[in-house]
């Protein structure tokens, strides 16, 4: 354990600084308090890290999820309700798990799954546009497309045009061009240690 610790010290502190402000992001684009997002992010990055074994394996609350959970809160008349329809998921997954019934899966098509995946991620992408040309009038509760400023997912796109911050226009380009080809600090080489 710490034979490795010059290596999982600034590992880790870059794990932090990346999924701090993602538990909180998350927590509010999904409609829950910010408080549950740092707990999400402790008991995924902690809890759910040391018992999986995995050496290399990041784990922590889901973007793709935000908007099923905001949806949820929403039916559900409230987060304290969504918390226990949690609670009962959980203890119905674990019942499940002794009863060796995950060959279910097997009974869902991938198309599905797929589908609703690339469902969520086209709309974090036209989500995220307004930001992409720094601007947002209603930055916290948008993930309907009927946003609570009155405007829509395509409306506050178009709008944006109207209002391009070239700062943040320009260090957008460059967080994708850097993500789109690779380009990073890394060295030539990876070191893996056994």
């Amino acid at each position: 354990m710490f034979k490795t610790l010059k290596n999982d010290l600034p590992a880790s502190i870059v794990v932090f600084f990346v999924a701090l402000p993602l538990c909180l992001g998350i927590a509010l684009a999904s409609g829950a308090p910010l408080f549950s997002g740092l707990i999400a992010g402790i008991v995924g990055g902690i809890l759910v890290g040391s018992l999986s074994g995995s050496q290399i394996g990041v784990s922590g609350p889901a973007a793709g999820l935000a908007a099923i959970v905001l949806a949820a809160i929403g039916t559900l008349g409230g987060y304290e309700n969504f918390l226990v329809a949690v609670v009962i998921g959980g203890i119905l997954q674990i019942v499940l798990g002794v009863l060796k019934a995950g060959i279910i899966g097997y009974y869902f098509p991938s198309s599905v799954i797929k589908g609703m995946l690339t469902g969520i991620g086209i709309i974090i992408i036209l989500k995220q546009i307004p930001h992409f040309f720094g601007y947002d009038r209603d930055p916290e509760g948008d993930f309907a497309f009927n946003q609570v400023d009155g405007e829509n997912t395509f409306s506050e796109i178009f709008n944006a045009f109207d209002f391009i911050s070239p700062g943040a226009t320009l260090i957008a380009v460059i967080a994708l061009l850097f993500s789109s080809f690779g380009i990073g600090f890394y060295p030539s080489k990876p070191k893996y240690s056994n």
